[in-house]
């Protein structure tokens, strides 16, 4: 397929522009959406670029440069307009949390390609094997926040809509072609709800190597954790910028009282424990001197999981028909159901449909494709452990 022919293109900066934008939009019938943040280069990330392309037009946005996007809000919510996105994940959760806006008939040409068994899911990748197509990503993790934006980097910003409406035409109908548009359509809504959230308070909830802590490790790793935080703030950059959360884990199990003792860490890089070696003891001493009733409680016990035990076997029989039954419907494992999913049907054993309907996580399409499947390895796997001989017990042939 040949290159879209050039459109014109507009940056908005102005309210009234904005207005006019918004009328315009509002009278399409599919949209092409992407947006560009600043979240590789601050503590709170932005949108700082909005990008749309019509079949008649394309327009760039630029939300730092106006008081407000409300005249955007019906067009993202009216539903007679097709959303297309590309990995719309993270992009909902930024509009709604920036401006409130909730997006509806969303269109994700990334879920749709997952559904059909595509491996190479980023755009650049998919539009070349698609239309033969060069992306140019060096701009992928500028800094959007700057002004002003060069033209090459608006350039850059409208690449990534200028193909998406004829690649969703072209996805939506192999998902048709193969059945699994319902599929598709079904993850889309579940897309829509998407909200942005933040970091849980207690972050050493959050940190896998915690489980095994003393209390006085966990009042380190608490203090550590925090004092990343503030420092993050302070530079104005991501967390992890500044030290990894392994790095802090490594400290708190250690809890040296010296230099000399803080270099035998070998988790620690060197750069990092001449940058940050003084306020490491500072926080660390700290930690030491807390009085036993100051120090947090232990870290709960694990909650008994399907990975043990007797849920073991079952959780490994399911995960072996897991691949056998992705490998005949050419999807990769995790995109026809994942862990999560199949460790609750480990440890809740559903008998029926209905029950199977509970699970966490399970989908419709899931149900309905999968569900009598899903049943007879359950049945199965109890009749070989306890020969009762009892048969599934589905709710449709």
């Amino acid at each position: 397929m040949k290159k879209p022919p050039h459109v014109p293109v507009e940056l908005i900066t102005e309210s009234a522009d904005l207005e006019r934008l918004a009328q315009d939009l509002a009278s399409e019938m599919v949209l092409a959406v992407d947006l560009e943040t600043d979240s590789y280069h601050c503590y709170f990330s932005r949108v700082c670029l909005l990008q749309f392309t019509s079949s008649r037009f394309s327009a760039l946005v630029d939300p730092l440069a106006l008081p407000t996007l409300e005249p955007l809000r019906p067009v993202f919510a009216d539903a007679r307009i097709r959303k297309i996105f590309h990995a719309a994940d993270y992009d909902i959760r930024c509009l709604h949390r920036d401006f409130g806006f909730e997006v509806h008939n969303l269109f994700d040409t990334m879920v749709g390609c997952k559904l059909l068994g595509e491996q190479n899911l980023g755009l650049a990748d998919l539009l070349s094997a698609a239309f033969g197509v060069t992306l140019d990503k060096r701009f992928q993790c500028a800094n959007w926040a700057l002004r002003p934006l060069t033209e090459e980097m608006l350039a850059y910003a409208l690449e990534d809509t200028t193909h998406l409406i004829p690649f969703a035409e072209m996805v939506e109908r192999r998902l048709r072609d193969t059945g699994r548009l319902t599929w598709a359509q079904e993850e889309f809504a579940l897309l829509e709800k998407l909200r942005h959230s933040e970091m849980p308070g207690h972050l050493r909830q959050a940190v896998a190597e915690a489980v095994a802590f003393t209390p006085r490790q966990l009042a380190a790793l608490e203090r550590l954790l925090r004092w990343r935080d503030a420092e993050a703030r302070r530079q104005g950059c991501r967390y992890l910028h500044i030290v990894g959360t392994s790095h802090l884990a490594a400290l708190a199990a250690a809890l040296p009282a010296t230099s000399q003792e803080m270099e035998k860490i070998a988790e620690v890089p060197l750069a990092l424990k001449r940058r940050y070696g003084v306020s490491f003891l500072r926080i660390l001493d700290e930690a030491r001197r807390l009085p036993e009733e100051a120090l947090p409680e232990p870290a709960p016990e694990p909650v008994p999981h399907p990975r043990r035990g007797a849920g073991n076997s079952l959780l490994k029989d399911l995960k072996n028909w897991r691949r056998n039954a992705a490998q005949d419907l050419g999807l990769d494992p995790g995109t026809l159901i994942n862990n999560h999913v199949l460790e609750e049907i480990a440890r809740c054993r559903p008998r029926t449909l209905s029950a199977l309907s509970t699970i966490s996580g399970i989908k419709q399409w899931q149900l309905r494709e999968l569900g009598n499947s899903l049943l007879r390895q359950v049945t199965h796997h109890a009749q070989s452990h306890s020969g009762s001989g009892k048969t599934p017990q589905t709710d449709s042939p």
